[in-house]
């Protein structure tokens, strides 16, 4: 188990422009060729936006897109023509296969929180494809067949426990609150990287929120 604290995020964004990111990968200028990816994972940005901030129109290819809001409401705009307010709660996903081009923004009143999340496809190229799962329940998994990879999350209360999946690679990201993860205890932004997990139990110290993404190889 490898832990990588929040303070430890690779820093990012345009304060000026109400724009802060954290990266937990090499990132941009952050260049490090140790910390590039983690099973089919290469990207898990936390982002935060002022009202009315957001990334203008930008592209990407080959790579399966995540994201989960954790406060306020993102507008997502795309080349193949969807417009959506994605919510707290909510999992959206954009493959943008061959290419795609995208806008983020927040442009409701409030601060926008979001955890996003880069997944390296099995096989590049292919059309496009855009979905949004609304609510998604406590401990229901979200499959990304095309990297191989199953999301799922965890809402534990004090005291209250869940098994970290078996697998050859598991990223457990905390959301909010503090987790006990096997002998290790993460707060909100800390991550967990997990090598041939087997018998593991998260643990909720206060009320937690986790996301926990079981890659096989």
């Amino acid at each position: 188990m490898d832990v990588r604290r929040a303070a430890e995020r690779y820093p990012g964004g345009e304060a000026a422009a109400g724009i802060s990111s954290r990266h937990a990968f090499s990132f941009g200028p952050h260049y490090d060729p140790d910390n590039l990816r983690f099973g089919a994972m290469i990207a898990c940005n936390e982002e935060r936006l002022a009202p009315g901030a957001g990334f203008d129109e930008h592209p990407h290819s080959h790579t399966e897109i995540v994201t989960w809001v954790v406060e306020g409401e993102l507008t997502h705009r795309d080349s193949t023509g969807h417009e959506t307010r994605v919510r707290a709660g909510d999992v959206q996903r954009l493959s943008s296969a061959a290419g795609v081009r995208h806008v983020e923004r927040n442009d409701a009143a409030t601060p926008l929180t979001f955890v996003q999340t880069w997944l390296a496809p099995l096989s590049p190229g292919g059309e496009p494809a855009y979905e949004i799962v609304p609510g998604i329940a406590d401990s229901t998994p979200y499959a990304v067949p095309e990297a191989g990879t199953l999301l799922h999350v965890r809402r534990l209360g004090a005291g209250e426990r869940t098994a970290v999946p078996d697998a050859e690679w598991v990223y457990v990201h905390v959301v909010r609150g503090e987790v006990r993860l096997g002998e290790e205890t993460l707060g909100a932004g800390d991550a967990a990287r997990i090598s041939a997990a087997k018998d593991i139990e998260a643990v909720g110290i206060t009320a937690v929120e986790l996301l926990m993404w079981e890659m096989s190889g």
